[in-house]
């Protein structure tokens, strides 16, 4: 573990293993670069979790890119992880551009700006696959936030990571039947594809503390103005039900309808929140508690 500016970074045992291997193979300048490549997207995210003041805990470092842990997950708004996790891709963008410019002003070498900018592609585009953890799968799940709600969101997300995991593995293993070793691709895509597993299990964990954030949230929206989306439900719906049709960047109100189409009551999500987290109650119907 290293530690700089009050950050801890933690280099993956993968990436050790990357290197220790390079040194055996005579490819310790390759490592070292991509070592440096991975370092400066990290510090994106770093810089933009700084600035939003986000509790960053640590930062793992991995060879196609790093983790950045923090307390935020799903408490949030949906532009703060946006921004949070472009801010990594974002840093080949200025690399390749100061590589290639040294590179055509006959700098060092030609063929290592080459590698350099070539790194840089492959890490970059690498890490915008929609693969939760990687900052295309972060995407994603934000885009899927804004249109769908966020239990769902989550859902999604964890699968279509999974799928895409599978068909990573898939390519990678039929390039190894082709003749193409690619023994750290396949160890990188199952890498991923457990973290997604793991994320899918714990979703139930994420949701909870995405409804905990709500009722701060919630003033937040009353408190600047904002246009209420309406949840229309029966009497019958649990409280626990009800709680998975939030959307992240909405205010609700809830309308309780009974069969004629008939408003029996209107409550404010703070209701609901309150009754699943102080009063324990989310197998009960709206009807019982608040009717």
């Amino acid at each position: 573990m290293i530690k700089c500016f009050g950050i801890r970074f933690r280099i993956h045992p993968l990436f050790t293993l990357m290197i220790l291997l390079s040194l055996l193979t005579d490819y310790f300048v390759e490592a070292m670069t991509l070592f440096g490549i991975v370092l400066v997207h990290e510090l994106g995210h770093v810089a933009a979790i700084k600035w939003y003041g986000w509790r960053l805990k640590e930062v793992k470092l991995l060879p196609f890119g790093g983790v950045a842990e923090v307390e935020e997950l799903g408490t949030v708004s949906a532009w703060e992880e946006l921004v949070v996790a472009l801010a990594g891709p974002l840093q080949h963008v200025w690399m390749i551009a100061i590589a290639w410019i040294l590179q055509h002003s006959g700098v060092s070498d030609p063929a290592w700006w080459d590698y350099f900018i070539e790194a840089n592609l492959m890490i970059g585009l690498f890490n915008l696959l929609p693969i939760l953890p990687l900052d295309g799968g972060k995407v994603m799940q934000v885009a899927l936030s804004y249109f769908i709600p966020y239990y769902r969101a989550i859902w999604y997300g964890a699968i279509v990571s999974l799928s895409v995991s599978v068909l990573v593995i898939g390519t990678v293993v039929w390039q190894m039947g082709q003749g193409r070793p690619q023994l750290s691709m396949i160890v990188v895509s199952l890498f991923l594809f457990y973290s997604n597993w793991y994320a899918l299990r714990n979703s139930p964990f994420h949701f909870i503390r995405f409804l905990s954030a709500r009722i701060e949230r919630g003033g937040k929206f009353i408190h600047s103005g904002t246009l209420a989306q309406p949840i229309v439900v029966n009497g019958h719906r649990q409280v626990g039900e009800i709680l998975k049709l939030f959307m992240r960047e909405k205010y609700h109100l809830i309308y309780v309808m009974n069969e004629k189409g008939v408003i029996q009551k209107v409550l404010p999500e703070q209701r609901l929140l309150t009754a699943y987290f102080h009063e324990k109650k989310p197998g009960s119907a709206v009807s019982e508690l608040f009717m």
